[in-house]
């Protein structure tokens, strides 16, 4: 590949985000977002920060453990709090989503469920390993539709 070819490789990595997130020090961060880390971060164990642009702003993603169990907290550069993404039992969804998640991964083996809450608006994601062997996810809402 020429030098062009790889500029433009980048520059479409970049324009979809791929590039754009970076691991971050606590105290790297705005003074809002660690006041909100350190918040979110109790009874807990911090695993990682990060940094990424999503449409055109700049958020920072919180990593945790609680109980084995990752626990993600999305905020803002004021540190309010946009979404949280929480690794759940399987048995804790709601029939409808479970169903739905069920229907999609067919005979495919289920990696991971997480609740998403973001404001009022919770929706769960499940990741999953397909027939093919690749891992793929799906998001429902409550009711069992996917989840946009």
């Amino acid at each position: 590949m020429n030098i062009l070819t790889n500029l433009t490789i980048g520059a479409v990595l970049l324009a979809c985000g791929a590039l754009a997130e970076s691991k971050v020090k606590m105290e790297d961060l705005p003074l809002a977002v660690q006041k909100t880390a350190k918040e979110q971060s109790k009874n807990s164990t911090l695993a990682g920060l990060s940094k990424e642009v999503e449409g055109g702003k700049t958020v920072y993603e919180i990593e945790t453990k609680v109980n084995g169990k990752s626990r993600d907290v999305l905020v803002d550069a004021t540190g309010a709090v946009i979404e949280v993404e929480e690794e759940v039992e399987m048995n804790s969804l709601p029939a409808a989503a479970w169903a739905a998640i069920l229907q999609k991964i067919g005979g495919g083996k289920l990696k991971k469920v997480e609740t998403l809450t973001r404001g009022a608006s919770v929706s769960y994601e499940a990741s999953y390993v397909g027939k093919l062997g690749r891992t793929s996810e799906i998001a429902v809402n409550a009711d069992g539709t996917i989840h946009k």
